[in-house]
């Protein structure tokens, strides 16, 4: 399975020059844990940093700075780590495991944002994945007992 086909297409995006308190405004109205900074590259949405709510409480509320002046650029992570939305289900996980990254920005081929890959959306096709395998089990075993009493 790849990415594309269990990432979330509806992304929450704001631009870099926009403030913190804008993020988590869009934060709480589309009840999100991060927004995805874009910014304009050929016409196409590349994603280019990453802000979560923890960033926000971190960052910003817990050293008491003026949350009015600072913006979504200015606490972003200068690197953010993507995946092609192409990639394997597995190599995402993989990825998201080394690099410690619990949500990834989903691009296609020309680098342009198409959804998001979070943790939650890996743990529920793996806890489904583990329930198939658990329902083979005990289907070979009804099997087994109908032909072997």
């Amino acid at each position: 399975m790849s990415v594309g086909e269990i990432c979330n297409r509806e992304v929450i995006v704001i631009q870099r020059d926009e403030t913190i308190v804008e993020a988590a405004k869009l934060m709480r109205q589309y009840h999100v844990g991060a927004v995805i900074v874009v910014e304009k590259r050929n016409g196409l949405q590349v994603p280019v940093g990453i802000v979560t709510d923890r960033d926000l409480v971190v960052e910003i509320l817990a050293t008491e700075l003026d949350e009015k002046v600072i913006t979504v650029g200015d606490i972003m992570p200068q690197e953010i780590f993507t995946i092609k939305e192409s990639a394997a289900s597995y190599e995402a996980i993989e990825f998201m495991r080394r690099k410690t990254a619990r949500r990834l920005p989903v691009v296609d081929d020309a680098g342009e944002l198409v959804g998001i890959l979070t943790l939650d959306d890996a743990l529920q096709l793996l806890s489904e994945e583990l329930l198939d395998l658990a329902k083979l089990v005990r289907y070979e075993q009804k099997k087994e007992t109908r032909h072997r009493p």
